[in-house]
This record gives structure tokens, C-alpha cells and sequence, in this order.
């Protein structure tokens, strides 16, 4: 290897390096230490502090007062617009979803400890659901982020659980960590997640993940539970899962 192959290589090394610390940064909701980080990177230290000062002179990490590293500013203009070319990618999908199924289709992916709307296609019933693009929903009362959690390692699963505060929406909420990790295990098992007044009130919602996708993410439909309890499950869910598995390929192809 000649010397400007090796410095090349030293510079995409660095690169690989530091988006991953971004990541971890975000895995442990959003802030973290100097040695958190070199516990789930294996970095050494010094390595870390380099990395993090080139990312905090971008705009992409900043440091605390009390020395904590947490993300930085730059980086929302970047997610709002990755995260309106997903939704671009993902909208004819969603709107074959929706005109098959009569309810309102939706996107989401996981962003912190809470899933992100990214994309929407709204049914044409007066009666409908309404979550605009861009709101933020929490992980143990969603379907979408039920199904996301199922995508992650129990590890991981058990690690968000521990720092989410599992507060009830409605009546119906599951609170209890233990349970929430049983109904993790059954999505996994039966490959699709529901939200039976768990958000909200007189709303039904079925999710399923989408498959190699770089973020965790997922299909939704949802609506007024009268209306969506009418639907056929053997219908729905393998409907769900075709479609999810299509906006993969496509998302996988696009990288």
C-alpha cells in the first residue's frame, strides 16, 4: 500500500469511527461520557477525544458543562431532510397501502427512544386518524413502536426499556416492563404489532417492521377500532408485510 493509499485509508477509517460514536450517542438517548463511549466502541480514549472534538468543531456533537457529550444542532437539518427523501421513497407505497385497505397508512422509524412519523398517507374517511409527519410517539403504547422494538436484540430492547419512563396514554397502556417484554417476544414470534387503544382512545392500529432497513422502522395501518377491528387479519397483515418488505428493497437499493 503506497503512503496516500494508507492515509486514505486512515481518513475513512476515521470517518467509519466517528459516525459510529454519533450512533452510539443516540443509542443511549442522546448524551453520554467519555467512557461510555469507550466501553461500547472498544476505542481508546484519546482516539475518542480526537474523533469528538473534529465532530463538536462541525456543529454534529456538543459537550455539556458537565463534560457529558450530547448531539449537536447540525444535525437536525440533516435528519429533516433524509427524513422528508424517506418519506418521498415511501409514499407510493403507503398510498397503495391505504387504497387497498380504506385506512390511513404511516411510516415511522426509530429516533432516540421514541419512533419518528416520517411519512403519511391519510384515508379517505371523515373519521380518521391524525398523527402529522414529524411527531414523535412513544415505543411501549404504539404499534410502530412495538414492532420496532421487536426488530432490536434483547439486550438492547432491555436497555431502552430501562430508560423510558412507560407512562399510561389510556386505560389500556401496558406500564409494567415485564409485560411489555413478554408482548415484544409474541411480536417477534407472530411477525406484527398492535395498538388496541394503547395511544389512544377508540383507535386500532396494526404495524409491521420493514425489513433491512438502516434505521428500525415500520408500516402502520390505524383508524377508529370499530372500523379497522372489521378488517380481515389474514388479509392485512400479510398485505402489511408485502408492502414492507417492498419499501426495504427499495430503501436497501437507494443506499
Amino acid at each position: 500500500m503506497t503512503d496516500t493509499q494508507a492515509r486514505g485509508a486512515g481518513g475513512v477509517q476515521s470517518v467509519d469511527r466517528a459516525f459510529e460514536l454519533l450512533e452510539l450517542v443516540a443509542d443511549v438517548g442522546g448524551e453520554a461520557t467519555l467512557s461510555q463511549l469507550a466501553e461500547a466502541s472498544g476505542l481508546p480514549q484519546p482516539t475518542i477525544h480526537r474523533l469528538l472534538r473534529a465532530l463538536i468543531l462541525g456543529g454534529y456533537i456538543r459537550q455539556q458543562p458537565s463534560r457529558r457529550y450530547s448531539l449537536g444542532p447540525r444535525l437536525i437539518r440533516l435528519g429533516e431532510t433524509a427524513g422528508k427523501v424517506v418519506g418521498a421513497s415511501a409514499r407510493p407505497h403507503l398510498t397503495q397501502l391505504r387504497d387497498l385497505t380504506g385506512e390511513t397508512s404511516n411510516m415511522a422509524v426509530l429516533d432516540g427512544d421514541q419512533v419518528v412519523y416520517v411519512a403519511q398517507v391519510l384515508s379517505p374517511h371523515a373519521m380518521r386518524m391524525f398523527t402529522e409527519i414529524g411527531e414523535r410517539v412513544d415505543l411501549h403504547c404504539t404499534a410502530v413502536g412495538k414492532a420496532v422494538l421487536a426488530t432490536l436484540s434483547p439486550a438492547e430492547t432491555d436497555r431502552i426499556l430501562s430508560r423510558i419512563t412507560m407512562s399510561p396514554r389510556t386505560i389500556h397502556t401496558i406500564t409494567d416492563p415485564a409485560v411489555i417484554r413478554e408482548e415484544i417476544e409474541f411480536i417477534r414470534e407472530q411477525g406484527y404489532a398492535v395498538d388496541d387503544g394503547e395511544q389512544e382512545i377508540g383507535v386500532r392500529c396494526f404495524a409491521v417492521a420493514i425489513p433491512n432497513a438502516h434505521t428500525p422502522a415500520a408500516l402502520s395501518v390505524s383508524g377508529p377500532q370499530a372500523r379497522v377491528a372489521g378488517l380481515d387479519m389474514d388479509i392485512i397483515i400479510p398485505l402489511l408485510q408485502e408492502t414492507a418488505a417492498r419499501l426495504g428493497r427499495d430503501l436497501s437499493a437507494a443506499n
